[in-house]
Parts: structure tokens; sequence; C-alpha cells
């Protein structure tokens, strides 16, 4: 019968590593990097040593002990791997994977919490996910520097520095950097994009794999699977459907009902609910903001209206601060920025990502001059070939920094706290606007960032809105509410999929606040499991 262990995003926001068994085989639902718990040991400038691979990642139990697993030249001693993984055999998450049919990665989505290890993976593990999530998460591994905790695309051999003791990046002239095998559900990938994901934006070379395209229900050994797309703040995200061992499994990922792909995310509650109907359904539910303190969903409808009536009255610049990768957020400033007769600045990382995503979403915005787009040309004293790549793609279009200081009341900015740096060449007028339009301070390295950014703001005498504020106990002030949607369901919709589905068994994942599953469906026909992390238990024994 299939087994379950949970070996991540267990009592915590983000780090999802789920495993499922059957038969000798192990599918995978996500593969992310817990910033929670990589949080208490490093931060910017303290990072896990690359140069000793596993090793920092393994004893700091970031990453579970799961032997034969991951990629052979993160062993600190390639010669000798036994070395290695003797310290850790004793752990109760260890397992060894040496003779297990790994069937592959069913990644929801490319934010780094649910995908970001897969990076430390064998190669040959396959990933399954759409065909836009693919596309977004090489569109950010290009952008980002290399790195062993961030190469989810594709990899770059490691080899022994035998006289340091340590592992260094390969050749790039003699060696190519190593794409995994990506199965994706969607469309047809067109030459574009096959031409996208065959090539790296630097000089080393790459050992290609062309996508597969996964068929409507794809079976990967005993497992066969179905991907829904659903609404989540960042472009490609899905859940999937599993059916193993005569019973059906649900796997949410991350989503919510408020965004502009609701419908989306409904459909998979339909096919949930009728699986259910069918088989016995385990259900694997997201509960970010599992609490009764939670008060229903700002949708993005309302984002666009509220920011629009802060915006319309706006005089000099109007700067824009959202999350990074969402797109959806991006779309809506760019529909108010025309609104108001203003066009809309993007910085280069999201010039490349929009490009990249159009390829299987063209609905999103075009970049140019007529559309109203124009990207931000950063001064640096050089730039990476992704960059060059941009800037001479959109030549007619790119803006300086001087420039949107002469231009103020023509432009929406897309900055963020990263980019306040420029501040000082641009020099916004006072009373310019600067529009707050993403996540609260939930931690104290987030608090002293806010701290800086209102310094910034208060020096350049800027406006803003949609601050959480630390005289308010870092709330936002209650006039300025409403311009942010999170990117997950709020409490009474994750109670409603549930009533709808009607699972056997719910499973809470991804949350801070598992009890609240229990107390809110005691006394239903709904069972609750409360995992315990590196414990795996046989689905048939939870539903008795």
């Amino acid at each position: 019968m299939p087994r379950l262990t949970l070996l991540g995003g267990v009592e915590e926001v983000g780090g999802n590593k789920v495993m499922l068994e059957e038969d000798g085989s192990v599918l995978f639902l996500d593969f992310g990097t817990s910033y929670s718990r990589r949080g208490r040991y490093y931060e910017e400038y303290i990072s896990p040593r690359s140069g000793f691979g596993l090793l920092d990642l393994l004893t700091m139990e970031l990453l579970p002990p799961l032997e034969g697993l991951y990629r052979p030249d993160l062993h600190p001693r390639p010669d000798n791997p036994d070395s290695l993984w003797e310290s850790y055999r004793h752990r109760r998450d260890y397992r060894n994977m040496q003779e297990v049919a790994v069937r592959g990665v069913l990644c929801s989505h490319g934010h780094l919490d649910h995908s970001g290890y897969i990076s430390l993976l064998r190669e040959e593990v396959p990933v399954v996910t759409t065909l836009l999530s693919a596309l977004v998460m090489k569109a950010v591994q290009d952008c980002s520097r290399t790195d062993i905790e961030t190469e989810v695309v594709y990899a770059v051999p490691r080899v022994l520095n035998a006289d340091l003791g340590v592992l260094e990046a390969s050749n790039y002239r003699t060696v190519p950097a190593r794409q995994r095998r990506f199965l994706v559900f969607g469309p047809q990938p067109g030459p574009e994009a096959d031409a996208f994901w065959q090539k790296t934006p630097g000089s080393r070379g790459l050992e290609a794999r062309p996508f597969q395209l996964a068929a409507q229900e794809l079976r990967l050994g005993p497992f066969w699977v179905r991907c829904f797309p659903v609404d989540h703040s960042i472009p490609g995200a899905a859940g999937f459907l599993i059916e193993v061992g005569g019973m059906a499994i649900g796997y949410t990922g991350d989503l919510r009902f408020h965004g502009s792909s609701a419908s989306n995310s409904l459909a998979f509650v339909e096919a949930l609910a009728e699986a259910a109907r069918r088989h016995t359904l385990v259900l694997l539910c997201e509960g970010t903001r599992a609490s009764d303190d939670d008060h229903g969903p700002v949708t993005e409808q309302q984002v666009a209206e509220r920011a629009l009536e802060f915006m319309r009255g706006a005089r000099g610049l109007i700067i824009a601060d959202f999350g990074p990768r969402n797109l959806e957020r991006l779309a809506i400033f760019h529909r108010l920025a025309r609104e108001l007769g203003r066009r809309l600045v993007i910085m280069a990382k999201d010039a490349y990502l929009l490009d990249a995503a159009r390829l299987a979403d063209p609905s999103l915005p075009q970049i140019g001059p007529e559309l109203d787009v124009l990207v931000y040309c950063q001064p640096k004293g050089s730039y990476d070939r992704w960059e060059r790549e941009i800037y001479g793609r959109y030549r007619s279009c790119l803006i300086t920094p001087e420039e949107v200081g002469r231009r103020q009341d023509e432009l929406v900015l897309c900055f963020s706290y990263y980019d306040l740096k420029d501040l000082p060449s641009i020099r916004p007028r006072p009373g310019s606007l600067y529009l707050y339009s993403s996540h609260e301070a939930f931690d104290e390295e987030i608090q002293m960032d806010f701290r800086r950014l209102r310094n910034w703001l208060d020096h350049f005498q800027m406006r803003y809105v949609g601050l959480p504020l630390e005289e308010l106990e870092w709330r936002v002030p209650e006039e300025e509410v409403g311009l942010h949607a999170s990117g997950h369901a709020p409490a009474r919709d994750l109670l409603s999929l549930i009533e709808r589905v009607q699972p056997a068994l719910v499973v809470p994942v991804h949350t801070r606040n598992p009890w609240w599953f229990r107390q809110r469906l005691e006394g239903s026909s709904i069972a609750v499991h409360l995992p315990r992390e590196g414990e795996d238990a046989e689905l048939e024994a939870l539903l008795d």
C-alpha cells in the first residue's frame, strides 16, 4: 500500500518535500528550500559553503539524508561517498535510495520554497511541471548567480580540487552545464520556447535536454498523475491528482481563489471532488493562512481599484513595489499606468522573465514604447550576458535613471527595496508616491528592511502608502489596507475547498498551524492526520 513521508513543510510555511512510496517506487511532491530553517543559521552574507557540497546542508538539517538521491558531484569526497553518509544513517529521516526507483518530482510552481532544492537532485530525476513553470524557473536561474542551491533547471558540474580539498565549478570552456529532464503539461512548446530552453545566457555550453510533453494523464511507474493549473502569485502554478494503489491523492501546492485565474482553482476542486466520489481520497492541503484570525481575501481586482485611488492624484514619480515574479501584479500596474497616461518602467530581470513567460502565455504584457512598457537601464560597471541580451533587444525602449528623473510625471517605476540605491540618480521630487503592494513584515530581518526603506523615503520626502508601520505594530494603516492580495487562500476558502471535496483524510502541509484543520473538521466524517517530519506512514492505516 502507498506510504507517505513529509520531509519538509511540517509546521512551517514552505520547504515542501513530500515523498510517496509504492512497490519500490518513489514520487516526490515538490522539493523546496526551507527558508525559515535556513534563516536560523544563514543570511545574506553567511551562506552554506558551496565548496563542501552537501555537507553543510545535511549537517545543519536543511536537507533530508536520502542517500543515493543527490548529485554525486556534490559529495565533498567524491572518491569515498560513504564517508559522508555514515554520519547521517542514525537520523529518523534517513533513507537509502540507491535501490529505489525515483520516478520524478511533481513541482507545483517556481517559488523556491517549493522548487529550490531540486537543484541538489541527480539530473536524471525527472521534473514534472507545467510548461509555464518550467520557463519561469529557467528565467529565474538564468538571471541568478551560479550556486548549488539554485541550479533547478541546469547544473554546473563540480570537481574536487585535491590541493585545496574543496569542490569547484568545472572548466566552463570544456565542461557544459547539464540540463535536467523536464516533463511538461500544457501547450506544445513552439520553436522559440525550445530555443530559449536549450541555451544558457553565460559562456558555458549546455548539454540540453528538450522538453518532453506530458500526456494528459501521465504514468510514472505505479503512479498515474494529472496536473491542474491553479491560481497563485506566480505564473504556471499547478495542483496534482495522483492515483496509486487503489486510492487517490490530491496535492494543492499553493493556491487561492481571488486572482485572475480563480476559475482554474475552482476546476481543480471539482476534479478532486469527482475523484473523492470514485476513490478514497487523501488531500495534502496547504494552510499558509489557516487561522481563525484570518479575515478573508483582498482580491487582485480590489488591489487594482485601491491602487488607482492613490495613483490618480499623484504628482511626480510613482514607484510601485510588488513581489518578484508576480506578473499578474505587473500586468495590473501596466493597465493602471496606461489609464493614467503614464508608461510602466520595469527592471531587466522583469523583462527577461516576461519574455520567457510569454512563450507559454502570450496574454502577458509586451515590451515596447508603443505599448507603454520601458526597460530600466541600471548603471553598472559591467553587465551579465542576459542583461546585455535584454538591453540589446529593447534598445529603443531603454530608460536611464537620469531620464526617469526628468520624466517623473510620465512614469510608473517598478522598484523594490533592493533598487533604492539608484534614487540619488533619479532624485524623486518631494511628494512623489511610493506604493507598497507586497508582503507584510513577518520577521525581524524584514522589519529592519522596512525601517531602512522608510529612511530612504523620508530622506527624499516621498509619500508612501501600503507600508507596514512599526508604530502600528507592523500593520498597514487602516485607510491604506487593500493594496496587496495574498498568493494563498484564506482560512474560509480552505474550509470551503475541503467541504466541497469531501476527502477521507486531510494532511496539512505548508502551515504553521496544522491544528486548525483538526479543530475545524472535528465532528465531521473527514479525518485529519498531523504528520511528524521524517516519519513514514501507510496511508491505509491512517484511514482506520
